[in-house]
């Protein structure tokens, strides 16, 4: 085996290394969605809110409906918070809620979790912050959060999801407005600490 191939099978092992090193620790995930927070400082992946904010502040009832469809939110959610309490979403009525869906195991989850971390520290008074974990432990999530110093306001279901927030993809946000109805619902990633979001989240009050 010539020098040149030998130097390729050893970078190629430690790839390997590398790689099972991380997926044995589960560390894989935080990297991708470090990797991941490159693309969320684009923009690209932000849901268009400066679209939907317009068509809610239309007179034309029919624009309206057409852009928005607007439907009542499903507060029948019961949540497990992280002593073990039981809440329903019904607490929140009244305020604006954000519901995001996430898991540890995730990478897209743990590539916007600074963006809602810096969104809960600044509107955490004025805005309703539900963060559904979809761990199959619990304690992940919860290890996971006091790891990262986060501090956010985690739960794990404690009910079936109503159809309204039946998705098959993580992570998925709903943002319910003041008034009781489905504002938004952003399937993937996304930078919830632009300043247009917090714009469209005040709109909503």
């Amino acid at each position: 085996m010539d020098k040149k191939k030998k130097k390729t099978w050893i970078q190629y092992g430690i790839f390997a290394v590398v790689a099972i090193f991380l997926y044995a620790t589960g560390l894989h995930t935080e990297v991708i969605g470090f990797a991941q927070r490159g693309l969320l400082a684009t923009g690209l992946m932000n849901p268009d809110v400066a679209e939907i904010a317009q068509a809610r502040n239309n007179e034309n009832t029919e624009a309206i409906t057409e852009k928005l469809s607007l439907t009542e939110g499903d507060y029948n959610l019961k949540l497990t918070d992280r002593d073990g309490n039981i809440h329903s979403l019904e607490e929140f009525k009244g305020k604006v809620i954000f519901l995001n869906f996430w898991a540890t195991w995730c990478p897209p989850c743990v590539a916007e979790m600074p963006s809602i971390d810096k969104l809960h520290e600044e509107m955490g008074d004025d805005v309703a912050f539900v963060l559904l974990s979809f761990d199959d432990d619990f304690e992940k999530a919860k290890a996971f959060d006091k790891r990262k110093g986060y501090n956010l306001p985690i739960y794990a279901p404690a009910s079936n999801l109503p159809a309204m927030f039946q998705s098959s993809a993580l992570p998925t946000t709903y943002v319910i407005d003041a008034k009781g109805n489905l504002a938004l619902t952003h399937k993937g990633m996304a930078d919830y600490s632009d300043p247009e979001f917090k714009n469209f989240l005040n709109s909503l009050k």
